[in-house]
């Protein structure tokens, strides 16, 4: 009987070692994974703590930016119409005055 009770003890006891080692071995992972996430939160908390700054100066660029680009857009226009201008007066030149060209710096009438 005693064998009995120490056989039953002994397999208790090697069932309860196994059952404590899958708990450290759980531990140990719990343990890696909380470190990861703490390691995650910082980088995410120095990531995002910048953020309305950050946003703020993009902000700040892409209203330079269009402030640029408006001035641009002015200039654009404004070459635009020296051009037509200019066109508009070739086209006036020519109708008016089809058969004077310059040759050598002295103005000829062709007929």
């Amino acid at each position: 009987m005693v064998i009995l009770v120490v056989i039953i003890n002994t397999l208790i006891s090697l069932v309860l070692l196994y059952v404590a080692w899958r708990v450290w071995q759980l531990k140990q992972q719990l343990a890696y994974i909380a470190d990861r996430l703490t390691a995650d939160e910082s980088c995410t908390n120095a990531a995002l703590n910048k953020a309305p700054e950050n946003i703020y100066l993009s902000q700040q660029n892409i209203y330079n930016l269009r402030q640029r680009n408006q001035a641009l857009q002015m200039q654009i226009q404004q070459v635009r119409q020296i051009i037509s201008l200019l066109l508009l007066g070739r086209q006036i030149w020519q109708r008016y005055f089809p058969k004077l060209e310059l040759i050598s710096g002295k103005r000829t009438v062709t007929k």
